[in-house]
């Protein structure tokens, strides 16, 4: 009988310990599907986003809506495929968009983005003219909002929709009374631009 009660215990035992194990994995993999830690690094999105600072991105909303102009999105850079940058969508599939000294125009309505410094405005020395770029389907024009120190679509091109990792969401780490929790939604920016229907703006 007591044998029987230890080989009973045994079995409940080894089976919690699985059903245990079981739960981590789908949770870690849960997790890890739904969101995902950057470090940024590098000065081309202040005044907003510091060197150092740690953030959540936000990888699961994409996966039920497409990109947004405004969104600071985390993806694998096409200049350093294997380096993660870190940029806000300025325009989207179906968008015309010219830049001028820092300055972007989006189907003729030239941005008041309330999210650049004044001191960081202007043109990086990396610039190369955008003059009426039509931005084709399943790809971005990114740009960061330290607009003199910033290595970006007005470099080096679009950025494909295959590229993107997910949409920054929250700085958590260091803790400054100024720049800690969510990032701020800015689609009023972007207000008088048309919108961009859901055949042009799909994922290609």
């Amino acid at each position: 009988m007591g044998v029987k009660l230890n080989t009973g215990k045994r079995y409940r035992f080894v089976r919690e310990l699985v059903e245990t194990l079981a739960l981590t994995v789908l949770l870690f993999l849960a997790i890890n599907f739904a969101v995902q830690k950057f470090d940024v690094v590098g000065k081309s999105m202040e005044s907003r986003l510091h060197n150092q600072e740690s953030l959540i991105v936000d990888k699961a909303s994409y996966y039920v809506r497409q990109p947004a102009r405004g969104d600071v999105i985390v993806f694998e850079a096409p200049p350093q495929p294997t380096a993660d940058y870190i940029k806000r969508i300025i325009a989207v599939p179906g968008d015309v968009i010219s830049v001028e000294n820092g300055g972007p125009t989006v189907d003729g309505v030239r941005l008041n983005e309330t999210y650049v410094d004044p001191a960081k405005a202007g043109a990086s020395p990396t610039d190369r003219p955008v003059h009426n770029l039509l931005v084709p389907p399943g790809y971005y024009f990114v740009m960061g909002d330290n607009r003199v120190d910033s290595y970006d679509s007005r470099s080096w091109g679009l950025v494909p929709r295959a590229n993107i990792i997910g949409r920054a969401a929250l700085i958590y780490w260091p803790f400054k009374a100024d720049n800690i929790g969510l990032l701020p939604d800015v689609s009023s920016v972007y207000a008088k631009v048309h919108q961009p229907s859901d055949a042009i703006n799909a994922r290609r």
